[in-house]
Protein backbone atom coordinates (compact mmCIF):
# COMPACT_ATOMS: atom_id res chain seq x y z
CA UNK A 1 0.00 0.00 0.00
CA UNK A 2 0.85 3.51 -0.97
CA UNK A 3 1.53 5.59 2.35
CA UNK A 4 1.24 9.37 1.61
CA UNK A 5 1.22 10.78 5.04
CA UNK A 6 2.79 9.24 8.61
CA UNK A 7 0.09 9.88 11.27
CA UNK A 8 -2.42 7.09 11.65
CA UNK A 9 -5.57 9.28 11.63
CA UNK A 10 -4.59 10.82 8.08
CA UNK A 11 -3.93 7.03 6.88
CA UNK A 12 -7.24 6.49 7.46
CA UNK A 13 -8.78 9.58 6.79
CA UNK A 14 -6.98 8.51 3.03
CA UNK A 15 -8.36 4.77 3.59
CA UNK A 16 -11.81 5.72 3.39
CA UNK A 17 -11.91 8.60 1.27
CA UNK A 18 -10.20 6.16 -1.37
CA UNK A 19 -13.08 3.48 -0.24
CA UNK A 20 -15.49 6.06 -0.97
CA UNK A 21 -14.02 6.76 -4.36
CA UNK A 22 -13.72 3.07 -5.30
CA UNK A 23 -17.08 2.36 -4.29
CA UNK A 24 -18.38 5.12 -6.30
CA UNK A 25 -16.47 3.47 -9.80
CA UNK A 26 -17.73 -0.11 -8.64
CA UNK A 27 -21.86 0.87 -7.60
CA UNK A 28 -22.43 3.15 -10.97
CA UNK A 29 -22.20 -0.63 -12.80
CA UNK A 30 -23.16 0.72 -15.99
CA UNK A 31 -24.85 3.88 -15.46
CA UNK A 32 -23.72 7.45 -15.48
CA UNK A 33 -22.35 9.17 -12.08
CA UNK A 34 -20.25 12.20 -11.18
CA UNK A 35 -18.01 12.12 -8.81
CA UNK A 36 -15.81 15.38 -7.55
CA UNK A 37 -12.78 15.05 -5.67
CA UNK A 38 -10.97 17.44 -3.91
CA UNK A 39 -7.12 17.08 -3.46
CA UNK A 40 -4.07 19.32 -3.87
CA UNK A 41 -2.56 19.09 -7.28
CA UNK A 42 0.94 17.59 -6.30
CA UNK A 43 -1.12 14.41 -4.32
CA UNK A 44 -3.16 13.90 -7.08
CA UNK A 45 -0.75 11.23 -9.05
CA UNK A 46 0.13 9.09 -5.76
CA UNK A 47 -3.68 8.95 -4.82
CA UNK A 48 -4.72 7.80 -8.78
CA UNK A 49 -1.81 4.83 -8.14
CA UNK A 50 -3.21 4.16 -4.58
CA UNK A 51 -6.85 3.74 -6.76
CA UNK A 52 -5.79 1.83 -9.08
CA UNK A 53 -4.14 -0.48 -6.41
CA UNK A 54 -7.41 -0.45 -4.45
CA UNK A 55 -9.83 -1.14 -7.52
CA UNK A 56 -9.75 -3.55 -10.65
CA UNK A 57 -11.96 -1.25 -13.00
CA UNK A 58 -10.99 -0.33 -16.36
CA UNK A 59 -10.58 3.16 -14.73
CA UNK A 60 -9.14 6.19 -18.41
CA UNK A 61 -7.83 9.06 -17.63
CA UNK A 62 -8.25 12.58 -19.31
CA UNK A 63 -6.19 15.67 -18.97
CA UNK A 64 -7.90 18.95 -20.18
CA UNK A 65 -5.72 21.37 -22.21
CA UNK A 66 -5.62 25.00 -20.74
CA UNK A 67 -7.18 25.97 -24.18
CA UNK A 68 -10.89 23.49 -23.68
CA UNK A 69 -13.74 25.79 -24.20
CA UNK A 70 -15.90 22.66 -22.79
CA UNK A 71 -15.22 18.95 -21.24
CA UNK A 72 -17.75 17.26 -23.20
CA UNK A 73 -15.99 17.46 -26.87
CA UNK A 74 -12.62 16.75 -24.93
CA UNK A 75 -14.45 13.61 -23.20
CA UNK A 76 -15.90 12.14 -26.43
CA UNK A 77 -12.62 12.21 -28.17
CA UNK A 78 -10.79 10.67 -25.64
CA UNK A 79 -13.20 7.41 -25.25
CA UNK A 80 -13.90 6.93 -28.53
CA UNK A 81 -15.68 4.12 -29.50
CA UNK A 82 -14.17 2.52 -26.38
CA UNK A 83 -16.71 2.43 -22.83
CA UNK A 84 -14.17 2.40 -19.50
CA UNK A 85 -15.38 1.59 -16.60
CA UNK A 86 -14.57 5.33 -15.26
CA UNK A 87 -13.33 8.22 -16.57
CA UNK A 88 -11.12 10.47 -14.70
CA UNK A 89 -10.79 14.00 -15.31
CA UNK A 90 -7.71 16.33 -14.65
CA UNK A 91 -6.56 19.74 -15.65
CA UNK A 92 -9.64 21.67 -14.96
CA UNK A 93 -7.16 23.92 -12.95
CA UNK A 94 -5.21 24.98 -15.15
CA UNK A 95 -8.36 25.54 -18.40
CA UNK A 96 -8.32 29.21 -18.93
CA UNK A 97 -11.81 29.89 -19.61
CA UNK A 98 -12.55 27.93 -16.60
CA UNK A 99 -16.08 29.81 -16.68
CA UNK A 100 -16.96 28.98 -19.68
CA UNK A 101 -16.07 25.50 -19.35
CA UNK A 102 -18.13 24.94 -16.55
CA UNK A 103 -21.89 27.36 -17.50
CA UNK A 104 -21.12 24.97 -21.19
CA UNK A 105 -20.65 21.79 -18.69
CA UNK A 106 -24.04 22.80 -16.86
CA UNK A 107 -26.00 23.41 -20.00
CA UNK A 108 -25.06 19.76 -21.78
CA UNK A 109 -25.47 18.07 -18.36
CA UNK A 110 -27.78 15.65 -20.08
CA UNK A 111 -25.42 14.73 -22.73
CA UNK A 112 -23.57 13.12 -20.52
CA UNK A 113 -26.08 10.57 -18.70
CA UNK A 114 -26.36 9.54 -22.85
CA UNK A 115 -23.21 9.28 -23.62
CA UNK A 116 -21.31 8.52 -20.82
CA UNK A 117 -22.90 5.05 -19.05
CA UNK A 118 -20.01 5.04 -16.34
CA UNK A 119 -18.96 7.63 -13.92
CA UNK A 120 -16.83 11.05 -14.50
CA UNK A 121 -14.56 11.85 -11.85
CA UNK A 122 -13.55 15.35 -11.92
CA UNK A 123 -10.17 16.31 -9.97
CA UNK A 124 -10.85 19.79 -8.66
CA UNK A 125 -9.48 22.62 -6.33
CA UNK A 126 -11.89 23.82 -3.83
CA UNK A 127 -11.92 26.97 -6.32
CA UNK A 128 -13.66 25.10 -8.91
CA UNK A 129 -15.98 23.48 -6.56
CA UNK A 130 -17.37 26.97 -5.66
CA UNK A 131 -17.10 27.76 -9.47
CA UNK A 132 -19.52 24.84 -9.95
CA UNK A 133 -21.96 25.97 -6.78
CA UNK A 134 -22.09 29.18 -8.55
CA UNK A 135 -22.27 28.90 -12.18
CA UNK A 136 -23.79 25.48 -12.56
CA UNK A 137 -25.60 24.47 -9.59
CA UNK A 138 -27.43 21.61 -11.32
CA UNK A 139 -24.20 20.03 -12.36
CA UNK A 140 -22.89 20.18 -8.80
CA UNK A 141 -26.06 18.92 -7.73
CA UNK A 142 -25.68 15.35 -9.83
CA UNK A 143 -22.58 14.66 -7.44
CA UNK A 144 -23.60 15.43 -4.41
CA UNK A 145 -20.98 15.48 -1.84
CA UNK A 146 -16.85 15.97 -2.71
CA UNK A 147 -14.70 13.68 -1.70
CA UNK A 148 -11.83 14.89 0.05
CA UNK A 149 -7.93 13.99 0.09
CA UNK A 150 -6.95 16.94 2.68
CA UNK A 151 -4.30 16.62 4.62
CA UNK A 152 -1.79 19.35 6.74
CA UNK A 153 0.80 20.52 4.52
CA UNK A 154 3.37 19.87 6.44
CA UNK A 155 2.22 15.82 7.21
CA UNK A 156 2.35 15.66 3.30
CA UNK A 157 5.74 17.24 2.71
CA UNK A 158 6.88 15.24 4.98
CA UNK A 159 6.10 12.13 4.24
CA UNK A 160 7.03 13.32 0.46
CA UNK A 161 10.56 14.33 1.88
CA UNK A 162 10.94 11.13 3.19
CA UNK A 163 9.87 8.91 0.09
CA UNK A 164 11.74 11.30 -2.67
Amino acid sequence: MISLVNSEDSRTNYTAAITRLARAIIMSDGEFSLVLVCCNLKKQQQILNWLKEFSSADIREVVIPPSAKTLYTPLIEAIGTSQPEALIVRGLESVVEINQLIISTNLMRDEFRKQFPFPVVLWVNDEIVRKLVWLAPDLKDWAGSSIRFDVPNHEFTQQTALSA
